[in-house]
């Protein structure tokens, strides 16, 4: 013998059924109650499948990348460093570095720092670029 309760909550009503044996709790989001064989395979459990993130949750687009490379190269590019700029510097660290190729840069080498530098205001040019791209196609500002 079953008895049902009502129970209100976030808009459509629960209905929770108590069988004799177990409680079991059913609602509108959850399509069909079958039990769980496999503990790692809960989302088989409700016969859907649940995702928190839109799949293209990176939203990539070519401008993005187009733009903040532009954005990037061209401040770099600026002879700042005793009449060098960072992206001469990095690149010529590089040539440098071939010169002598297989053997790899040395710990001590410039060629570390014009790297990690170069790179870092790349990816925050990127990241940046990301944010406001999609915070202004997005209407977030």
């Amino acid at each position: 013998m079953a008895s049902t309760a009502s129970i209100a909550g976030l808009g459509s009503p629960l209905t929770l059924a108590r069988p004799s044996s177990k409680a079991s709790l059913s609602s509108g989001f959850i399509r069909t109650q079958v039990a769980a064989r496999n503990p790692l395979k809960q989302k088989l459990a409700s016969g859907g499948k649940f995702t928190c993130f839109q799949r293209d949750w990176l939203r990539t687009d070519l401008n993005v990348i187009g733009f903040g490379l532009i954005g990037w190269l061209a401040p770099s590019s600026i002879p700042a460093i005793n009449g060098n700029s960072l992206t001469g510097l990095f690149f010529q660290s590089i040539g440098e570095e071939l010169a002598h190729w297989p053997t790899g840069p040395a710990l001590t080498s410039q060629f570390w720092l014009w790297l990690v530098t170069w790179h870092l205001g790349l990816f925050l040019c990127l990241t940046f670029g990301q944010i406001g791209f999609k915070g202004r196609t997005e209407e977030y500002f």
